[in-house]
């Protein structure tokens, strides 16, 4: 028995040699108690490059690096081993050829069943590629925190899954102004504002980045000193390779001067649209007015003759008077909108405003009535401005008849004067210069800013239907910037509306020289008239009030035509052209006439006030619509 059992043993001890000798992914071997190598298999030959014959009986310390054995690595080892029944540790190891390894090994004592110290077993394995890529994911993270921790542009931390801070940047330390120290361990909704922590807006940007995987908004959030900001976030889960969910990557910029640049930009851009939505519209109302003003002229002229040779019956003077108080009423309208359109001749001249609106106080207080006082304020040292005197009475009357409508039930209107000095050119889009801001307040409804940005615009008007032309406000508009000026409307809903008009001050010894009473009566013989204008009903209209004076008419339709006329046996004693003709301009026959008759008076008939060069800016000018009266005044004043 006892035979068959040794054989038995035998067989399976060769069998287990076998079996360690044939694994080759491992470095299995025995040493002695003093450490003394007595046996070797293919995985240690393999990766630590040392023949069974060349290792066998010594020192297992050999595999050790230098610092190492000094250190008395290898004894420690073995003294672990005996003490806990095992060692199991990792670290550099040598073979043969003097490269390094990364090694993961284990030591098992071995005792006979006394307890006596047989030896030991040990196991070693390679770990060289799985270090070499725990050592290049370690460099590759501890990069990528370095990246992070310099990026100074954008707040980047990390959440817990209940939305605590974790790490913190010096991106985040910049914007948000608070020290790592500070808000770590901190939930991160610190940083909304109080409205949106109420509304729960924190959680849902952890909920909506859960559920689909990323969250992105812009709103405000709160610096460390009180102060916002305008945000760009976004929020990404980081899930585990078990598909739990770790914590959030959270990236944060300040995106509040791009934002305000871009708002900047696209109120530039409205502004843009609006001036040029204005200038369309004012050439429109221009050229409509400059059409208008040539119908009037010739229904007023016409109501005139009728007037002088109908028979003397109260029915038809009612008639008459009725038709020409409604085409005057047309003149009133196409004057609001020239005005508008910056296109009214001015007369400028140095205006007191105290006594501009002293001289109206009757006037304004019979339009507005007993239920609103007036109260006026003016700085002692108010200078003059330069201003139309009859433009800018209408102007105030036309903003203290808005007031009056703005208040129902009645309520107080300032009128307030005082110099200002503009150093600043971008300030209020003015010259450099002195100016007075001229103030109309009313206390009541005010405008909302829908209505206010729209209250300029022709034809806009709040009053309803047939009780307002919508040029009021469109008319002051155009008369402040015709003269050098600018028209400010400021209001507020229920609490009422200021109309600032900023005026030029007046130049010392600016005036202009209005027609005398004795020009205007003054008796013109009879003439020899060349009328020249390319309407036909004008034409004959003027033509017929010229020959009703007692003057001898010739017609011409165009520039070419009257020029042709110089070429016959006609001796013309003065000439009347419409300033606006196609071809050839009222201006632009001036020139060619007075080349031919240097001294032949001439006076410019025109709709609105034209940009005049040269000598044609010196010529008598001839407002239209006009009436008898108003030729007479004229021809007086260009053959004296």
């Amino acid at each position: 028995m006892s035979d068959d059992r040794t054989k038995t043993n035998a067989i399976e001890e060769k069998r287990f040699r076998l079996l360690i000798d044939a694994v080759v992914d491992y470095a299995i071997y025995m040493i002695d108690p003093d450490g003394i190598i007595n046996s070797w298999n293919s995985g240690a030959k393999r990766f630590k490059g040392y023949e069974e014959a060349e290792i066998l009986g010594q020192h297992f310390s050999r595999f050790y690096t230098e610092e190492d054995r000094k250190a008395g690595l290898p004894q420690r080892a073995l003294d672990t081993a005996i003490r806990e029944g095992r060692f199991e540790g990792e670290g550099w190891r040598v073979r043969k050829d003097g490269t390094h390894f990364w090694s993961h090994v284990i030591i098992d004592p071995i005792l006979d069943p006394s307890g006596k110290l047989l030896g030991f077993a040990k196991i070693t394995r390679d770990l060289t590629d799985r270090k070499m890529a725990e050592e290049t994911l370690k460099q590759s993270e501890q990069q990528f925190r370095l990246l992070v921790q310099s990026v100074t542009d954008y707040a980047i931390y990390m959440l817990a899954p209940d939305g605590r801070l974790t790490n913190w940047n010096l991106g985040a330390q910049r914007i948000k102004g608070y020290r790592p120290e500070e808000v770590i361990g901190q939930h991160f909704s610190m940083f909304y504002t109080p409205e949106d922590r109420e509304a729960g807006e924190p959680q849902r940007a952890l909920e909506i980045a859960t559920r689909e995987g990323r969250y992105e908004n812009k709103a405000w959030r709160m610096r460390k000193d009180g102060t916002r900001f305008f945000a760009h976030v976004v929020v990404d889960p980081i899930w585990g390779d078990t598909g739990t969910l770790l914590g959030f990557a959270k990236i944060t910029r300040d995106i509040t001067e791009v934002t305000q640049a871009q708002q900047a930009l696209e109120k530039t851009r409205e502004a843009l649209f609006q001036a040029q939505k204005m200038q369309a519209i004012g050439q429109l109302s221009g050229g409509i007015a400059h059409d208008f003003n040539n119908l009037l002229t010739v229904i007023l002229g016409n109501l005139e003759i009728v007037r002088k040779r109908a028979a003397d019956d109260p029915r038809i003077t009612r008639l008459l008077d009725n038709a020409t108080q409604g085409a005057m009423r047309g003149v009133s309208l196409t004057q609001r909108m020239l005005a508008f359109a910056r296109r009214q001749e001015l007369k400028t001249e140095s205006v007191e405003i105290p006594a501009l609106i002293q001289g109206i106080t009757g006037l304004l207080r019979s339009s507005l009535g007993p239920g609103v006082s007036i109260e006026t304020h003016f700085s002692p040292e108010l200078e003059p401005v330069m201003a139309d005197v009859n433009q800018l009475e209408l102007a105030v009357l036309n903003l203290a008849t808005n007031a009056r409508d703005a208040m129902p039930d009645g309520g107080k209107l300032v009128i307030s004067a005082q110099t200002e000095e503009i150093h600043d050119q971008s300030k209020l889009s003015l010259s450099l210069g002195r100016y007075v801001c001229l103030s109309v307040t009313d206390t009541g409804e005010g405008m909302d800013d829908a209505t206010l940005a729209s209250a300029m615009d022709p034809f806009f008007t709040t009053k309803g239907v047939g009780k307002g032309t919508g040029l009021g406000l469109s008319m002051v508009h155009g008369f402040t910037e015709q003269l050098g000026g600018r028209f400010i409307l400021k209001s507020q809903k229920d609490v009422g509306t200021t109309a600032e008009l900023w005026l030029p001050v007046a130049i010392a010894g600016s005036t202009t020289d209005p027609v005398t009473e004795d020009t205007a009566g003054s008796q013109v013989p009879c003439l020899c008239v060349l009328v020249v204008d390319d309407d036909s009903l004008v034409l004959t209209s003027t033509s017929l009030l010229l020959e009703d004076l007692g003057h001898r008419v010739i017609s011409a339709a165009s520039g070419a035509q009257a020029l042709e006329l110089f070429d016959s046996e006609h001796d013309f004693d003065l000439v009347i052209t419409d300033m606006v003709m196609p071809k050839m301009s009222g201006a632009q026959l001036a020139q060619a006439i007075r080349a031919m008759r240097p001294h032949l008076p001439i006076i410019l008939a025109t709709g609105y006030a034209e940009r005049l060069e040269g000598f044609a800016s010196r010529l008598p000018r001839l407002s239209k619509p006009f009436t008898q009266l108003n030729l007479v005044e004229v021809i007086a004043l260009a053959m004296k």
